[in-house]
């Protein structure tokens, strides 16, 4: 990667982007999205977890999750730049919206089983596995040139707070009424449909059929020749995989910290408030200089901050580090997802950006499932230690593996 800056565009104030109506609709669109996801994971692993009291059925959620992302990952980065993003988004929000139609339907009625949540969780992590890399596609035709660093922390903001209200509302839902945390995700996916159809983002290039470059294998050749990038995606993916602590939350919240539904969304809730405020702060202050070495130090950071929670026995501490953990994860995602776009083509940034979210579920959804399991061996704090641990090792190899990733001078 070079040392010099990707793009010498003149910056745009977070105000400014703000007034760009395409980019407020795709901010309002995502946060609903990410609203209607944060009150699923409160109210599937509660329910879950209700009904088995098992450690290792909640990492089963992150499996069953991250399954569809694996065996669609090309097909869905294809779509992405084949078809009009904003219309996959669409049809994702609304198999989304019927899923979440059906788990409350069947909480409702009294008819829910695990077999039954394990599936819908898969048709969710199927929409997902088309959404995700389709709306990172999709950002940077949106944002004004020169501006992808600060509207991804704009939007990354805008996301946590929808993060921050979503366990919180879906703790407190699931406490009146499992089915009605479930009908808050319905309206919330219906909205952001709505919203998406309103976005109007610049024309969508696409590679010439027949061309390496229309190839539904060519975003990982394009990322096997990058080093920076392949050890960009390849850090989230080893480093957070150990870190995947959220998946215990459940039993951290019941058995150590002793609160219940409400006591889960507050801490659920705890990555999020550090993630907005720092995404307030890059909002105002983009990372300039060294942005390779830092996304090192937010990973270290993060999991040290892991660590912490995994010994504490009191709330306020635990929730202190998960906000720490969650300002260090923003630092991080923000260079990754600009370091990534800005070096994209427009027209494989679908297939580059699925890969790229392969990589981020299994660090996000296989961590759960290697927290659920090393917590049925091992015990939820041991196991909760080890993965921070891992992460600072992973972090600190990755420096000496990818050189040319830590010398990475600036982004815009």
């Amino acid at each position: 990667m070079p040392e010099q800056p990707i793009s010498a565009n003149p910056p745009v104030s977070a105000g400014a982007l703000l007034a760009h109506p395409a980019f407020l609709f795709f901010l309002l669109s995502r946060s609903l999205s990410r609203f209607s996801s944060q009150i699923a994971a409160v109210a599937i692993g509660w329910q879950i977890y209700d009904l088995t009291g098992s450690a290792f059925d909640l990492g089963m959620v992150g499996l069953v999750q991250f399954l569809p992302t694996a065996l669609l990952v090309f097909v869905a980065g294809h779509a992405a730049d084949r078809f009009e993003r904003k219309r996959v988004v669409q049809l994702c929000q609304l198999v989304e919206a019927a899923t979440a139609l059906y788990l409350g339907v069947i909480t409702y009625l009294g008819a829910v089983s695990e077999v039954q949540i394990f599936i819908a969780t898969f048709v969710l992590g199927i929409a997902g596995a088309f959404e995700s890399p389709t709306t990172a596609a999709l950002l940077p035709a949106i944002a004004p040139q020169g501006s992808l660093q600060r509207a991804t922390a704009v939007s990354s903001g805008a996301a946590q707070v929808a993060t921050i209200t979503g366990p919180a509302l879906g703790g407190f839902a699931y406490a009146i009424a499992p089915h009605f945390a479930y009908a808050l995700m319905l309206l919330f996916w219906i909205l952001g449909m709505i919203l998406t159809g309103f976005i109007r983002p610049r024309p969508q290039a696409v590679a010439r059929e027949g061309t390496d470059s229309d190839n539904i294998f060519a975003g990982v050749r394009f990322i096997r020749s990058n080093p920076a990038i392949l050890g960009t995606i390849s850090l989230d993916l080893f480093a957070v995989l150990f870190g995947g602590v959220t998946a215990l939350l459940p039993i951290y919240a019941r058995d150590i910290l002793q609160t219940g539904p409400m006591g889960l969304g507050i801490l659920r809730a705890a990555p999020a408030v550090g993630a907005l405020l720092m995404t307030m702060v890059l909002a105002r202050h983009a990372i300039s200089r060294h942005v390779g070495l830092r996304m090192f130090q937010a990973v270290i950071v993060f999991g040290i901050a892991t660590i912490v929670f995994a010994l504490s026995s009191w709330m306020w501490l635990s929730v202190l580090s998960l906000a720490i953990l969650g300002a260090a994860d923003t630092i991080s995602v923000v260079i990754r997802f600009s370091l990534v776009q800005l070096s994209t083509p427009d027209e494989m940034r679908g297939r580059v950006g699925a890969v790229n979210f392969l990589f981020i579920n299994a660090s996000n959804q296989l961590g759960q499932f290697e927290s659920g399991v090393a917590a049925a061996l091992f015990g939820a704090m041991p196991a909760a230690v080890l993965g921070g641990v891992c992460t600072v090792a992973v972090a600190l190899l990755w420096m000496k593996l990818f050189p040319s990733l830590r010398k990475v001078e600036s982004l815009e």
